[in-house]
């Protein structure tokens, strides 16, 4: 059912299956050189039972003008299931692309959606990567990215997770040569019995790189977030420049926030930032709107889609941005995506 459209020259976008057959030395040199095993037990679980997935490969020199929408659908069954797919990106020198990773769930059922998505970024390439998860409200997700960047590679991801009973998502860069560039944004939207953990790691181990990270959570009801980053400055990796930091918005008295910020710096020539703040609404800022006016119910979700908009406003695609803030102050959901 895939739509791969025109491609620039060089470029493809295929399932791995079919990749592990028309281009197997390719895929032997990259698959499973990221996701390390040793310590993931769901990442060595998605190696073990690897069948598909997506496999998208930029050329050198090659832009892609048109983002890449990568599309994953669970549908309930009267049994609970589980699927494992796994996602490579390659994108060489002096290249640039847009990826958008969606994963949603239709009907009732209990199921795992256990994903590895590798992401190789060459010398020069730019790779914008944005991940929309909304599972069902019985499933369970798992995910994690893996991203190796060289020398003067830019790699930004925009991460929205809106669905699913329980939600784990890791991502892991390492800047593995001078001049790269790294962008965290995520969401996290939370209610009833929900819990998200969100797991971030980026790996400065060369000089003169910078990467900022921001992470947001809404919680609503008996909703748990969970938020665990670290930024490791290895020895060699003088002149890092390093932000990092996780807001949380709390609407009930019952909604839980586990956060830990982390700096780990073995270099003396570096700066770095970390924090975390964790607060209610505004009960100042509520009282000006509804004495213009506003109702309640409308106040607070203007209040909330401002604490929000911060990271939907990041993104540079126009559609998927609009989708967002839709959610953001009606509710839609973004299957449709």
């Amino acid at each position: 059912m895939s739509a791969t459209g025109t491609a620039p020259h060089g470029a493809v976008v295929s399932s791995l299956s079919a990749a592990l057959t028309d281009r197997p030395a390719l895929i032997e040199d990259h698959l499973g050189q990221l996701a390390s095993d040793g310590n993931a037990c769901f990442a060595a679980l998605n190696s073990a039972f690897i069948r598909d997935g997506a496999f998208v490969h930029v050329p050198r020199g090659v832009v892609v003008e048109r983002p890449i929408h990568l599309l994953f659908i669970s549908t309930g069954n009267s049994s609970p299931t589980a699927s494992h797919p796994r996602n490579l990106i390659i994108a060489q020198g002096d290249t640039q692309a847009t990826i958008i990773e969606s994963y949603v769930g239709l009907n009732a059922g209990v199921y795992l959606t256990n994903a590895v998505t590798e992401v190789s970024v060459a010398e020069n390439a730019v790779v914008d990567h944005c991940k929309l998860q909304q599972e069902n409200a019985d499933g369970y997700h798992v995910a994690t990215t893996q991203v190796r960047q060289q020398r003067a590679s830019r790699f930004s991801s925009h991460y929205f997770s809106l669905g699913g009973q329980l939600v784990r998502n890791e991502v892991d860069v390492t800047l593995d040569d001078e001049g790269c560039a790294c962008t965290l944004n995520g969401l996290y939207i939370a209610a009833g019995d929900q819990h998200m953990d969100n797991r971030t790691r980026i790996d400065h181990t060369k000089p003169h790189c910078n990467s900022h990270e921001l992470y947001k959570g809404i919680l609503d009801e008996r909703a748990k977030g969970v938020f665990n980053g670290k930024i490791y400055v290895h020895p060699d990796a003088q002149k890092t420049d390093a932000k990092q930091s996780n807001r949380v918005l709390l609407l009930s008295d019952d909604a839980v926030i586990d956060t830990k910020p982390q700096l780990e710096i073995y270099a003396d020539d570096v700066k770095c930032t970390h924090g975390a703040t964790v607060g209610q609404i505004d009960e100042t800022a509520l009282y000006y709107l509804r004495a213009r006016g506003i109702s309640e119910d409308l106040a607070r979700s203007l209040l909330v889609y401002a604490f929000a908009n911060e990271i939907a406003s990041a993104l540079e695609l126009a559609a998927v941005r609009e989708h967002v803030e839709r959610f953001l102050l009606a509710g839609q959901s973004l299957t449709e995506l």
